[in-house]
Protein backbone atom coordinates (compact mmCIF):
# COMPACT_ATOMS: atom_id res chain seq x y z
CA UNK A 1 0.00 0.00 0.00
CA UNK A 2 2.89 2.31 0.82
CA UNK A 3 4.35 1.86 -2.68
CA UNK A 4 1.02 2.74 -4.30
CA UNK A 5 0.83 5.92 -2.23
CA UNK A 6 4.26 6.97 -3.54
CA UNK A 7 3.49 6.10 -7.18
CA UNK A 8 2.80 9.02 -9.55
CA UNK A 9 -0.96 9.50 -10.13
CA UNK A 10 -0.80 8.70 -13.85
CA UNK A 11 0.68 5.28 -13.05
CA UNK A 12 -1.31 4.50 -9.92
CA UNK A 13 -4.60 5.11 -11.74
CA UNK A 14 -3.63 2.43 -14.29
CA UNK A 15 -2.70 0.04 -11.50
CA UNK A 16 -5.96 0.61 -9.63
CA UNK A 17 -7.97 0.27 -12.85
CA UNK A 18 -6.20 -2.78 -14.32
CA UNK A 19 -4.96 -4.41 -11.14
CA UNK A 20 -1.67 -5.88 -10.01
CA UNK A 21 -0.20 -8.84 -11.90
CA UNK A 22 2.09 -11.17 -9.97
CA UNK A 23 4.89 -12.99 -11.76
CA UNK A 24 7.78 -15.23 -10.76
CA UNK A 25 7.89 -18.01 -8.23
CA UNK A 26 6.53 -15.84 -5.43
CA UNK A 27 3.29 -15.48 -7.40
CA UNK A 28 2.69 -19.16 -6.71
CA UNK A 29 2.54 -18.72 -2.94
CA UNK A 30 -0.87 -19.85 -1.80
CA UNK A 31 -3.39 -16.99 -1.49
CA UNK A 32 -0.79 -14.24 -2.00
CA UNK A 33 -3.01 -12.60 -4.61
CA UNK A 34 -5.94 -12.58 -2.18
CA UNK A 35 -3.83 -11.08 0.61
CA UNK A 36 -2.52 -8.30 -1.64
CA UNK A 37 -6.05 -7.51 -2.83
CA UNK A 38 -7.26 -7.44 0.79
CA UNK A 39 -4.51 -5.11 2.04
CA UNK A 40 -4.35 -2.78 -0.97
CA UNK A 41 -7.92 -2.82 -2.21
CA UNK A 42 -6.52 -3.38 -5.72
CA UNK A 43 -7.51 -6.47 -7.73
CA UNK A 44 -4.49 -8.78 -7.94
CA UNK A 45 -4.01 -11.54 -10.49
CA UNK A 46 -1.42 -14.22 -11.14
CA UNK A 47 0.12 -13.99 -14.62
CA UNK A 48 -0.40 -16.83 -17.05
CA UNK A 49 2.75 -18.94 -16.76
CA UNK A 50 4.21 -16.81 -13.94
CA UNK A 51 7.56 -18.59 -13.96
CA UNK A 52 8.31 -17.74 -17.59
CA UNK A 53 6.16 -14.73 -18.54
CA UNK A 54 8.87 -12.13 -17.90
CA UNK A 55 11.52 -13.89 -19.94
CA UNK A 56 8.99 -14.51 -22.73
CA UNK A 57 8.14 -10.80 -22.75
CA UNK A 58 11.82 -9.90 -22.89
CA UNK A 59 12.23 -12.28 -25.82
CA UNK A 60 9.38 -10.58 -27.68
CA UNK A 61 10.91 -7.20 -26.97
CA UNK A 62 14.29 -8.28 -28.31
CA UNK A 63 12.66 -9.82 -31.39
CA UNK A 64 10.94 -6.49 -32.08
CA UNK A 65 13.60 -4.11 -30.82
CA UNK A 66 13.22 -1.79 -33.82
CA UNK A 67 9.58 -1.17 -32.88
CA UNK A 68 10.35 -0.67 -29.19
CA UNK A 69 13.30 1.63 -29.88
CA UNK A 70 10.94 4.16 -31.46
CA UNK A 71 8.87 4.35 -28.28
CA UNK A 72 11.70 4.32 -25.73
CA UNK A 73 12.76 7.42 -23.88
CA UNK A 74 16.43 8.07 -24.41
CA UNK A 75 18.57 10.00 -21.93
Amino acid sequence: KNVLEKTPPELSSDIVEKGIVLSGGTALLQNLDKHITHYTGVPTHIADDPLLCVVKGLGRTLDNLDVFNRSMIKR
